[in-house]
């Protein structure tokens, strides 16, 4: 019997590249007169190639971005500050996010989400999209000193909800650092689709959150 559902925040629950996308068009358009002669589709395109889908940190987006087209009027610094301070009030659900939420709540599971990335700035983005509440758990790696794939994080956050990972399904979009991660301590695992990626061995893929309970449905037959 599945007892919790636990999710990735990032283009599972949050989608991270609308988002981005948003906010780098809205940060070249308030700082611009600093950025010397960059266009704005050329910043806005080199930040997206940069940061790669979120997988390199923004220090190193932004000194190589400040490098590249010779910024001098605002340091890698400040434009990461910015980041850091203003990306939470320019976070996009995804669709569907907060009826699957209710649905979820009203069939009395337990909820989770265990996140990579740095605490207080993740902590923002969920309280951003106003989903913190649903949560019966939140596990965000920099907090932890671990993350996915160490089963060790997985583990913790199911230890919090006091289920066993044969009662839990993770939903996410990564196929390794997700899905894989989270089936090799038994816990079900369902891949969010995504054309980042390939898809790797799941028990299930969803294209959007609402057909979470196809799956759910399924294991209840």
């Amino acid at each position: 019997m599945i007892k919790a559902i636990l999710f990735d925040l990032d283009n599972t629950l949050l989608d991270r590249d609308a988002s981005v996308k948003l906010f780098i068009a809205n940060q070249y358009e308030r700082l611009h007169r600093l950025l010397g002669d960059v266009q704005k589709e050329e910043y806005v395109s080199r930040f997206l190639a940069l940061d790669n889908h979120g997988y390199v940190w923004k220090d190193k987006v932004y000194q190589q971005l400040t490098h590249e087209f010779k910024i001098e009027q605002i340091t890698w610094e400040n434009l990461l500050q910015d980041y850091e301070q203003k990306f939470k009030y320019i976070c996009v659900p995804f669709p569907g996010l907060f009826q699957m939420l209710e649905e979820l709540k009203r069939q009395n599971l337990l909820l989770g989400i265990i996140t990579n990335g740095y605490g207080q700035f993740q902590m923002e983005n969920i309280q951003s999209l106003g989903i913190a509440d649903y949560f019966d758990v939140i596990v965000i790696s920099e907090w932890e000193g671990m993350k996915k794939p160490d089963p060790r994080i997985f583990v913790k956050a199911l230890e919090k909800l006091n289920v066993s990972a044969g009662e839990s399904v993770f939903v996410g979009d990564h196929p390794g650092n997700d899905v894989v991660a989270a089936m090799a301590i038994g816990m079900r695992g369902v891949w969010k689709k995504t054309s980042h990626f390939d898809s790797g061995d799941c028990d299930y893929v969803i294209d959007n959150l609402m057909e979470l309970f196809v799956f759910l449905n399924q294991l209840k037959e």
